[in-house]
Order: structure tokens, then C-alpha cells, then sequence
């Protein structure tokens, strides 16, 4: 049985349940001619079965590139107006009809970004503790004082435990917020901690101002002092020193990392994802501002920099209440 004999009646209904765009065409003499649009193909290119039959594949589809597609076979992805579509042609045979069939897989490309972020964002914040990990193992090859080296293997459970409920968010999805009060000395020393070596290395030294008692995640609070004050280390001067200010702002606590680094242009592009500066060396993944804006957001706080004065700033918000220090 061909396929012509079975397109009216009931086939009629199948095809127009389906979700993807279907056209049914014949070669003609000059062109290839239109036999049959289902509901989903009406919608797509706005032209209804009653005018489509008989007419030209092209007047009907406006693209050359789907006519041409649909003259040798084979697949391609198109995008057309916001969307991506997958299109699948099989070329008409003597006496048997050719078919174009597009499917909008607009969707499916967007979840396919949107993993790829995540990927990226959880590879960032895993970079941190296990960086921790690395300076805590290392510095355990050395005889050194027991009181010294417990408290090294305290800081390495403490990363430890970081990156055990990393691998719980992954298995059970992102979960809400592990928000308490707290000050941010607290933050700030495990801040300290753990940058000791790279502040060593560097010859810089690293101060903080008022204590301020916040509501936060400490180890999401942590990642985003460690992205900033890390990018001050990396892209200020070598031996100036890098400054973490603060400030109540109402019922909020503004924290600012100050550094020496020179002026920054398209200051906003810079916490867009996989953006990086134009004195940015060496690789990276640009997602590191990203991440702090995405966190400070999460807690319903902003993220921006600016210039002050010869320093470079770049500044969050959080929930707090007055300082205590």
C-alpha cells in the first residue's frame, strides 16, 4: 500500500497529532509541490492544508535551504526567528510522496546550555576545597608541632565536609540554603586560612575591617570572598596589599575587596558567565564573578563594581544587623 492512498481519513488524524511539522510533497515538473500539511505544520509556517495543496514547496516554506534539503535529503539544524529547529527531509520517489518533518528542539538546546553552566558553576566551586585539600595534605609532609598539625587536619575536614555536601547537592539537587547567623570574622579568618600560602608567595598582605554579624550560607559567604579576594591577588599589583571593607547599609552589611589593579572598562560584562577582563592571563573559566553574583542574588543582595579613588572595588550585600566589632 503507498502512501498517497492512505492520506485522507484517518491518517489525517494521526498526523496532525503528532508534534513535530510534517509536510508531504511530489516532484513536479519545475518544482517540488505540496500534498499535505499537518496541524503542526500549519502553525509553523502559518499556511492551513487548503492553501498549501498544489502549491510550490518553497512559497510555502520560504527558505531555500529547507527547499534544497528537501530536493537531495538528509538533516540540518536551522535557526529561525529565536528557535532551533531540526529538520529531516526524505526525498520523493516515483510514485511514492517525499516528506519534510521539523521538529523544535528549541527547548531541549536550552536545558543542554543550562547543564553545561551547571557543570561549569560546580566545577568552580569545587576548585576551592580542593585546593584546600591540596595546601593541607602538602603541608602534612613536613614535621611540624602537634598542635600545629592538628589544626591542619581540622582545616582539612572542614574542606572535607564542603565538598561531601557538594556531592549531596548533586545527587539530590540543589537544596535550599544552609543560611545562619554568624559574624564575619568567622568567614573572614577561614578566608585567611586558607589564602595563607598564595598571600605568602605574593609578599601581599590581606586586612579586614569592621566585624558585622550576617545572615548567610558560611561556605557559599566563603566561595564568594575567596573568588574576590583572589581575582584582587591574581590581577593587582605583586606586594600591594588587598583590603576587605565594611559597612552597615541599613539592614544590610556591605563588604568591598580593594585592590591596587588598574582600571577596569565594561565593568557590568564582567560578572556575565564565562566573561573574563582584558587583562585577564593565563587559563580560567570566567565563571568565577558569575558564581558571586549568582550566590549574592540567591540571598537576595547585589554584586558590582566600582572605582574608589586608586583602588578597584568590587562590592556585595548581604542581610545583617549592626556591627559587633
Amino acid at each position: 500500500m503507498d502512501l498517497p492512498s492512505v492520506l485522507p481519513g484517518r491518517a489525517d488524524a494521526w498526523m496532525d497529532a503528532l508534534p513535530q511539522a510534517v509536510l508531504l510533497f511530489e516532484a513536479g515538473v519545475d518544482a517540488l509541490t505540496v500534498m499535505r500539511v499537518n496541524a503542526a505544520a500549519t502553525r509553523l509556517w502559518g499556511v492551513p492544508q487548503e492553501r498549501a495543496a498544489g502549491r510550490p514547496l518553497l512559497e510555502v516554506v520560504r527558505r531555500h535551504t529547507l527547499e534544497a534539503l528537501a530536493e537531495r535529503g538528509g538533516e540540518l539544524e536551522l535557526e529561525a526567528g529565536g528557535r532551533t529547529l531540526r529538520c529531516t527531509a526524505i526525498r520523493a520517489a516515483p510514485g511514492q510522496p517525499g516528506a519534510l518533518i521539523v521538529e523544535d528542539i528549541t527547548a531541549h538546546r536550552r536545558r543542554e546550555a543550562e547543564l553545561r553552566e551547571a557543570t561549569a558553576v560546580l566545577s568552580h566551586e569545587f576548585r576551592t576545597p580542593v585546593t584546600g585539600l591540596r595546601g593541607v595534605l602538602e603541608a602534612l609532609e613536613y614535621d611540624m608541632p602537634q598542635g600545629l598539625a592538628q589544626s591542619f587536619v581540622r582545616q582539612g575536614l572542614q574542606e572535607v565536609e564542603r565538598l561531601a555536601r557538594l556531592v549531596e547537592d548533586l545527587a539530590v539537587g540543589f537544596r535550599p540554603t544552609r543560611a545562619r547567623t554568624l559574624p564575619l570574622a568567622e568567614a573572614f579568618a577561614r578566608a585567611e586560612r586558607l589564602l595563607a600560602p598564595e598571600l605568602a608567595a605574593r609578599g601581599t598582605t590581606l586586612t579586614f575591617g569592621a566585624d558585622h554579624l550576617v545572615r548567610a550560607d558560611p561556605d557559599k559567604l566563603l566561595q564568594v570572598l575567596l573568588n574576590l579576594i583572589e581575582n584582587a591577588l591574581k590581577y593587582g599589583p605583586p606586594g600591594q596589599p588587598v583590603e576587605v571593607a565594611t559597612a552597615p547599609r541599613g539592614s544590610w552589611v556591605e563588604v568591598a575587596v580593594l585592590d591596587h589593579g588598574a582600571p577596569l572598562e565594561g565593568t557590568e560584562g564582567l560578572f556575565r558567565a564565562h566573561t573574563r577582563g582584558p587583562h585577564a592571563t593565563g587559563q580560567g573559566s570566567g565563571m568565577g564573578l558569575y558564581i558571586v553574583r549568582s550566590i549574592v542574588q540567591g540571598w537576595g543582595g547585589q554584586a558590582w563594581t566600582e572605582r574608589r579613588g586608586e583602588r578597584n572595588a568590587f562590592c556585595f550585600t548581604l542581610p545583617g544587623g549592626a556591627g559587633i566589632g
